[in-house]
Order: C-alpha cells, then structure tokens, then sequence
C-alpha cells in the first residue's frame, strides 16, 4: 500500500532532529521524491593532491560531488532519474540502491545533465560497454551538449553504440517523464567552454523543486532579466550554488573573481527574504576548501542561525 506523502515542512524538522527516521523509511514514506545522493563540487572531498584533508584518514567526512535522484515509487516497477553523472556514480547508485530498497537494483529511467564539467557529465562513461552495458538511458541534455556529446570520444561511443539516447531539451519547454512529473531546464551563466549550462525545475505531484549547482553571480543573471529570488519563491525548496563559503577560503588566491556566488554572499542577498523563504535554500555544491563540509564548523552554525539549510548527503524530500 502507497502511504501519503509528507509534508515539506514536516520532513524537514524530522531531518533537524536528533533521531531522524532511518533514510530507508524515509523513503518509503514518499511516494515520488528527491534523494540527495552528493554535495560536493565536482572533484569531491577529499580532492586529489590534498595528503592533509582529513577526510582522508576519516571516511565519515568524505563526500562525493554533487548529484540527487528524482524517484516514483507509485507503480509496479519504480522509477529513477539522476541528475548530472557524476565521477561518484558508481557509490551513488549503489547508495540509491540502498535508499530505494523495493527494487534491485536500481535501473535508470533518465539522466539530466547541467553541463560539461567534469562533475557533472563524466560519470557516463560507467554507462558504456566497459562497465555497465547500459541500453538506451534517455540522457536529457542541453542542444550545445547534445553536439559535445555526439562529435567527442569517449561520448561518442556510448551514443553509437546506444548506451545512452540523446533527449535534446529547451530552455522554458517542460519534460513531462509522468503525467504529474516534468522537469523544465533553464539556462544559467556559467562558464561554457564546451556545451551551455542549465538548471533545473522539477515539479512533482505535490511539490517543487529547483536544482542550480552552478551559476557565476546571482547580480549576472539579474542583469540577462532573471532574479533568484523569484525561482525561490517559485518553488518548494531550492538547491543553489555554494560552492565557495567566503574570499579567503583558499590560502594565497585573491578569490573576489571566482565564478560563483559566495555563500557569505548569497547569505547577504537574501537576508531580507522572509523566513519561509530562506527556509526553501538548500546550499550544495560545496568546494572541498568549503567549511561547509565540517560538521562542527562555525560557518555551518552561522548558516542555519541565519534561517538557510546546508545539503545533505541521503535527505530525502518529498514531492
């Protein structure tokens, strides 16, 4: 028997108690939901060339790049959609294997991919002959990346040899995957050597969501006539750019030019929202360097005491 979806606000207080629900029940109390299976930038934590991250020597520190799992567990046969294949794809789907206990394993129904840095596309390579075999993964992708993926070896093979289908979409034109479930990407400014780059909205049976790992500047994005806050408020809950904490974060490198909104920033921008608002954010995509990832860190007290949430690895939320 299906049970009834919970709430967004209740599932949220259950993930901040002390004694959540185990990710397993969790899941099953949601019949279509989010898992979050990674929050890291793209090289994870710990990152190569780093002997002295402590996560290292500590497991329970470690944390892979960033990706959820859209999952429909309504039918027969459940459903699930990843979002962005990750280097960390094989530990993802097992860890979706594991949060998603009614069916083994996992199959894909689709992949939705924001763009061609390496965090975010390379884990096809896991679908091809040499590890999985896949056969006809629909792989939901931007037109510039289509083209990327279709003319670049080793991208080309899995499209010629059909372990992934090209589904090529349109800014504002909605994926509908179920009657009740569509995805809808939108272009953000990024840097884009080699395809565009993307968000996402997904909107569930009951509930929204908004997935933008990477983006330069909220102020960018003002100035092309789109403003954050509007998606906020357009959604249930929003998983956004924080990939740097605040300038500094890295020893020796002036920082103020990098590509990405400052958490500290971001922060500020949105101190003015109302608490339900801010409530909504969720930082992901966190840099290595970032304080973020240390559970005793100050940093993470200053954002949950300014009324925003941090991603975590496993959270599930209902749609």
């Amino acid at each position: 028997m299906i049970r009834p979806a919970l709430s967004l606000a209740i599932l949220l207080s259950a993930c901040a108690q002390s004694d959540p629900p185990e990710p397993e029940t969790q899941a099953l109390l949601c019949p279509v939901s989010l898992i979050v299976l990674g929050v890291a930038q793209d090289g994870g934590k710990p990152q190569i060339s780093h002997p002295d991250d402590p996560a290292w020597a500590d497991p329970s520190l470690r944390r892979s790049a960033t990706s959820i799992a859209l999952v429909d567990r309504r039918g027969t046969i459940s459903k699930h959609w990843l979002f962005e294949a990750t280097p960390d794809i094989k530990e993802q789907m097992q860890r979706l294997d594991t949060l998603s206990p009614e069916t083994k394993p996992i199959t894909l129904d689709g992949v939705f991919i924001t763009h061609a840095h390496i965090g975010h596309y390379a884990g096809l390579m896991m679908l091809g002959k040499e590890a999985a075999g896949a056969e006809n993964i629909t792989t939901y992708v931007m037109p510039r990346m289509a083209e990327y993926l279709s003319v670049n070896g080793p991208w080309s093979q899995l499209v010629r040899y059909y372990n992934i289908t090209l589904a090529i979409m349109s800014e504002g034109d909605a994926e509908q995957i179920a009657e009740d479930i569509s995805v809808t990407p939108f272009l953000v400014p990024h840097r884009q050597e080699f395809s565009e780059v993307a968000g996402f909205r997904i909107l569930g049976p009951t509930r929204s969501a908004l997935f933008l790992p990477d983006i330069d500047s909220w102020e960018e994005w003002d100035d092309e006539g789109t403003h954050i806050e509007d998606l906020i408020a357009s959604v249930d809950v929003a998983y956004l750019d924080a990939t740097f904490f605040a300038d500094g974060e890295i020893p020796g490198r002036d920082m103020s030019g990098f590509p990405h909104p400052f958490v500290s920033h971001s922060m500020e921008r949105f101190a003015a929202l109302p608490a339900a608002e801010k409530m909504k954010v969720r930082f992901i995509h966190m840099n290595h360097t970032n304080p973020l990832h240390d559970p005793s860190a100050r940093e993470r007290e200053i954002v949950i005491n300014a009324g925003f949430n941090i991603a975590q690895e496993g959270e599930i939320i209902c749609l």
